[in-house]
């Protein structure tokens, strides 16, 4: 008896033990995702490695690592950690997409670009990112021609200025070189690493030589809890604009502000807020032009093209703003654009990952001729496929500059480079015999004009045919397009007896909506978006060419008692209301019943069976009654609609055990009760 009583104690302590350990576990996850939703991503990183040591949540967990990293702008670092979270069952759409980008800056293109066609292929309802990732995979494919672009720069890493930590964003004023550097004694949660400070050197005789020990740019421009960075002086030299932020006044990218301080009595002001911030933005990056007249500077403020935009807004006498003006789409894309910068050519040089490049961030010019942009990638040694940000001129002549990188070899995280263009100042012959050598010298670069823009015409066509098994092609079906921001009809056809309908002509960047009508089939519309679809300048190969999409378009035949299930309808766990991602769903169904005037239907809603019958009845009635008294809302006549909840009753899986099984239990459905 005694023995058996020692052995149970036994089993008791060792069930406490590893009871203890999980809840141990548990609220040292937990505390990883408070971390990373605070935007403390290496605190962050260190709990959830510790949860994933431990065998706990780890679809979740890996992905929460991976994304820390990339957050924090360590995007090699999330690789195996987006690897694993896959693996283990994550089914964030988002999760392809982001692995892709951290592939990328691994330089694993292929794999970079199955992630990308996974994520297409699952029709994500992200726009932007839809946008980017097709433009992405245009940029994976001409990654070898961007190698082979001719170069004449020579790069010299500044050995004597750079450290472990990050030197970035030079700038050169007077006989200094200014820069910004994580050198601070307060700490950023975001990666771990020493809050940034603006700092100045002395230039070195031999320019890619400067180094030594920096000096504070300026005290007034100077707070040890928070980061500053990116100056920008106007033509006098007297009025500076720079950013800080990471306060942790305000939560996430929105705690980024752009600041003037100005040179008086032989020093500077303290500084101020310029209006063209956006409180709830990330403003960055600000360059003047040369004149000193025109402000650019980044945000991802609303209304933008997409991610990170560069906007410009002029400045008087007094140092008074307009408005801020986005650059368009021939500029920014849905990626990130960056630390712009305006030469003594007066181009507009900035750092971008959504043009064609070869890394996270590459450095391009724009140059206007006759009113057409045109973007040029500046190739290989000066961008890489890591980071590659900052661009500025120390010369008139265009022949020397600085600019960052946080390339292998370096010195540690961001450093500054020196370059030179070995083609400035020489003539067509010398020039001629740097064109003899091989394309892997990192001294070749083409010279002379840009390129005229070549320009693409672009059609849509299709082919239209009934949802049906075996699918039959539609004849006399008309086809309607409209230019949805214009509200403006495209074109108008009809399908022929083969089902094929078109040609219409589409333009870059806009969005279109097809809707297609036929007597005896439900009236539908299709979207179809041009975001990332253009075709970059590199692939262009003649001044005009023409390009037709085409899609297939399927119909639904009109019948009282067809069923059709509503995807992605979610709702809270007890809860009836209608979530802002079930709005979008339930939006669409409003445009049906729009198309179709004559149609009324009933909006069921069903449960899985994990409670009771009577529970799950009442719970799903009011599921359909909240979902058709929002499309009420939405201009649908009452009459036409009948709510109706059938709980448990009608499952598709009776043996659910798996939560995927339960959700398609959990569905919401219209029938078509008349027409």
């Amino acid at each position: 008896m005694q023995k058996h009583t020692f052995i149970s104690g036994l089993a008791f302590v060792g069930l406490m033990a590893i009871l203890t350990a999980c809840n141990s576990t548990q609220s040292i996850f937990k505390q990883g995702v408070r971390k990373f939703d605070n935007g403390e991503y290496s605190l962050a990183i260190k709990d959830l490695q510790t949860a994933v040591t431990a065998g706990y949540e780890l679809g979740r967990a890996n992905y929460l690592i991976a994304e820390s990293f990339r957050m924090s702008n360590r995007f090699e670092l999330a690789v195996p950690y987006y690897q694993k979270a896959l693996e283990n069952g994550i089914t964030n759409p988002e999760a392809p997409f982001n692995y892709a980008f951290a592939l990328k800056a691994a330089g694993k293109y292929a794999e970079a670009a199955a992630q990308l066609e996974k994520y297409i292929a699952s029709n994500p309802t992200n726009k932007v990112a839809t946008e980017k990732a097709n433009r992405e995979l245009y940029t994976l494919k001409a990654i070898d021609i961007i190698q082979q672009k001719k170069t004449f720069y020579q790069i010299k890493n500044l050995e004597k200025l750079n450290t472990a930590g990050a030197e970035f964003s030079p700038f050169v004023k007077d006989e200094d070189l200014i820069f910004a550097a994580t050198r601070k004694e307060t700490q950023y949660k975001n990666n771990g690493m020493p809050m940034t400070g603006i700092y100045k050197v002395k230039l070195a005789e031999n320019y890619d030589e400067t180094g030594g020990e920096p000096e504070i740019f300026s005290p007034a421009l100077f707070l040890e809890g928070v980061n500053e960075a990116n100056v920008t002086f106007t033509k006098d030299g007297k009025t500076v604009v720079f950013a800080r932020g990471n306060t942790g006044k305000k939560k996430g990218t929105a705690d980024v502000d752009l600041y003037l301080s100005r040179f008086a009595s032989n020093k500077w002001t303290e500084p101020r807020l310029i209006p063209v911030s956006d409180s709830a933005a990330w403003d960055g990056s600000p360059a003047f032009s040369r004149d000193g007249r025109t402000l650019y500077f980044c945000s991802n403020r609303p209304g933008g093209v997409g991610g990170i935009d560069i906007y410009r807004a002029n400045m008087d006498a007094s140092g008074r703003f307009s408005k801020p003006v986005n650059m368009g789409k021939d500029i920014n894309t849905p990626g990130d654009e960056m630390f712009p910068y305006v030469g003594p050519d007066a181009k507009l040089y900035f750092a971008s990952d959504g043009h064609p490049g070869l890394g996270k961030l590459d450095l391009f010019v724009a140059t206007r001729s006759q009113g057409v942009i045109t973007i040029e990638n500046l190739g290989a040694p000066i961008n890489s496929r890591f980071d590659d940000f900052g661009l500025v001129y120390l010369d008139e002549d265009m022949k020397y500059g600085f600019f960052s990188s946080n390339r292998v070899g370096g010195k540690g995280d961001d450093d500054i480079y020196a370059f030179e263009d070995e083609s400035v100042g020489l003539d067509s012959t010398q020039i001629a015999e740097l064109e003899k050598l091989p394309l892997d010298d990192p001294r070749r670069r083409t010279v002379g004009k840009p390129e005229p823009p070549k320009i693409v015409n672009y059609y849509l066509a299709g082919t239209i045919s009934s949802n049906e098994t075996p699918a039959a092609l539609l004849d006399s079906a008309i086809v309607k397009i409209f230019e949805i921001s214009a509200d403006s009809l495209v074109g108008q056809g009809v399908s022929t007896g083969g089902g094929v309908f078109g040609t219409f002509p589409l333009e870059e960047g806009k969005d279109y909506s097809l809707l297609i009508e036929k007597r005896g089939y439900i009236t539908k519309r299709e979207p179809f978006t041009m975001a990332g679809k253009s075709i970059p300048q590199i692939f262009r190969k003649k001044l005009t060419m023409d390009t037709t999409f085409y899609v297939a378009l399927k119909m639904d035949r009109l019948a009282v008692n067809k069923t059709f299930v509503l995807e992605n309808i979610y709702y809270d766990l007890d809860k009836f209301n209608i979530r802002s991602d079930a709005a979008i769903e339930l939006d669409k169904l409003v445009q049906i019943l729009k198309d179709n005037p004559t149609v009324s239907i009933e909006l069921s809603s069903h449960t899985d069976a994990r409670a009771s019958e009577s529970y799950n009845n009442k719970l799903s009635q009011n599921r359909a009654q909240s979902a058709v008294d929002y499309i009420v809302t939405k201009g649908i006549e009452k009459e036409r609609l009948i709510a109706k909840g059938y709980g448990e009753s009608r499952l598709i899986i009776k043996e659910a055990k798996t939560e995927e099984e339960h959700q398609k239990n959990r569905r919401t459905e219209f029938t078509i009760l008349s027409y």
